[in-house]
């Protein structure tokens, strides 16, 4: 476990001599990031909670690259349950593949180093190309963000947050601080405030209603990493995207996290 107010035990990093970072598709990488032995890493040093970039052994002489959030390393904040995050960001993916977008990074719940957390497959990127540097480009996919992050109730989505694969594609990261009963939505995408919401993206919210039913094998998932009441509201905000049509204009004074990269 993370003791609070203290640097985890470090992971052993690979050698020169050791495996190689390796690329898989997701039907190939699942059950590495499930099942595979944690062979090296070392924690990423910004970020309020403790992250870590893991190694996971892919055989032959490879590894396959995972960010791994335990829960021990969450710290506490005043309006999330304390140890919840971890649970939220699977939500968030949960909900993002039932949709259909955006795209989020493989991720699953397992044991870890420092106990039970998130691992999430990690993306090639260019750390310097943030949302800002995507925007004017990529205006329909980023749209669809904005979409999701009322939806999910993303207190926190950062510059940063929008990474650009080697493959074009632009993937959505960071949502552990999503699905709080308050509307807290905090987001540097001002340009989509007040914008209308694709027919297409109704189409699809639309679709995703009946799986938040208390029947549905969705709501069975939500239900053992969200609260009942946070279920419900995101019914609720499912349901007011769809009737209104339009992203909500927010207040720059409030609804702007920092930093914003």
């Amino acid at each position: 476990m993370c003791a609070k107010g203290a640097d985890p035990a470090p992971v052993r990093e690979p050698q020169d001599a050791e495996p190689v970072p390796v690329s898989l598709p997701e039907d190939e990488a699942l059950p590495i990031l499930r099942d595979a032995e944690v062979i090296g890493g070392r924690r990423m040093l910004y970020g309020s909670n403790y992250t870590f970039l893991l190694g996971l052994d892919a055989g032959a002489g490879k590894y396959l690259r995972a960010i791994y959030k335990p829960r021990d390393g969450e710290r506490p904040l005043y309006d999330f349950p304390s140890g919840t995050l971890y649970k939220r960001e699977y939500a968030a993916f949960l909900v993002s593949r039932a949709l259909g977008w955006p795209d989020v990074p493989l991720t699953l719940l397992r044991e870890g180093p420092h106990g039970v957390g998130v691992f999430q497959l990690f993306v090639e990127h260019d750390p310097q190309v943030t949302y800002f540097d995507l925007v004017g480009q990529h205006e329909e996919t980023l749209l669809g963000f904005a979409v999701f992050d009322i939806l999910v109730n993303n207190a926190d989505r950062k510059g940063g947050h929008c990474l650009l694969g080697p493959d074009g594609r632009i993937w959505s990261i960071d949502h552990g601080l999503t699905f709080h009963t308050v509307f807290k939505v905090r987001s540097v995408m001002m340009e989509f405030w007040g914008a209308q919401v694709p027919q297409q993206l109704v189409n699809d919210l639309n679709a995703l209603r009946p799986s938040l039913l208390q029947s549905a094998p969705l709501h069975k998932e939500l239900s053992e990493l969200l609260a009942p009441r946070e279920i419900e509201l995101l019914c609720t905000r499912l349901d007011a995207l769809v009737q209104d049509g339009t992203i909500p204009v927010l207040d720059p004074s409030r609804n702007i996290p920092w930093p914003l990269v």
